[in-house]
């Protein structure tokens, strides 16, 4: 299957130009003019990267990135940049918005095809991994004997602290805010609040030892696992 680009670019001659240099490299290719449009599409298409620019109609694409990885359905979708605004402030910005490339105008077309397959190789890696073991550095988690080890030596952990690592391991290097992270381990029968999960990783990150390194706090958003 064809990997799928959502192309976000108000420029009209360039968004049919890109269009077509990519559909020619083999990748399937929505298209739209702006940050609205880009956060309905991305989650109607469900595109395997967004080619993003950064200066947009309405939203401006460093708050479409910020906005995609906080919605649980879209967290997990690459985002390259693409845009005129070259000074170093600018792409610490979109790196910081979490971006996964920042790509300068004017660019050459094979550059630009290179790195988009640079950073899907990303997702084919972890797509390839056996789903019932997950190795994340020093971490091995197999998740059908709920096993949990770091460099070999086995770790007791409870079944939120399990939880709660498997939905971080799954998308690495991924930000997933305290809401998504609580709305991927809330049980019924054990409420569990925002404040708890901060709690909970707490525990975790000591149990994993230097490997609890792993586990990032992102001010203001929520967490990550680093990889």
């Amino acid at each position: 299957m064809a990997p799928r680009i959502l192309l976000v670019e108000d420029d009209q001659t360039l968004l049919r130009s890109l269009a077509y240099i990519l559909e020619q490299d083999g990748f399937s290719v929505q298209m739209c003019g702006s940050g609205e449009e880009a956060l309905e599409l991305a989650r109607e298409f469900m595109p395997d990267l967004i080619l993003l620019d950064v200066s947009l109609p309405g939203i401006n694409g460093y708050d479409v990135s910020r906005v995609l990885r906080q919605d649980f359905r879209t967290s997990g979708i690459f985002i390259i940049m693409l845009t005129g605004r070259s000074l170093t402030t600018d792409i610490i910005k979109g790196l910081e918005s979490f971006a996964d490339d920042y790509i300068t105008k004017p660019f050459d077309p094979q550059i630009l095809t290179a790195r988009i397959r640079a950073v899907l190789r990303r997702k084919a890696k972890i797509d390839e991994e056996p789903l019932q073991v997950l190795e994340r550095g020093p971490v091995s988690i197999n998740l059908e004997s709920h096993e949990v080890s770091v460099n070999s030596r086995k770790i007791s952990l409870t079944k939120t602290e399990f939880d709660i690592l498997v939905c971080l391991a799954r998308r690495p290097n991924i930000v997933l805010t305290r809401c998504q992270i609580l709305g991927a381990v809330r049980d019924d029968e054990f409420a569990i609040t925002e404040r708890v999960v901060d709690y909970q990783i707490s525990g975790l990150r000591r149990k994993l030892g230097e490997a609890g390194a792993c586990i990032e706090t992102i001010r203001g958003v929520g967490y990550k696992f680093s990889v």
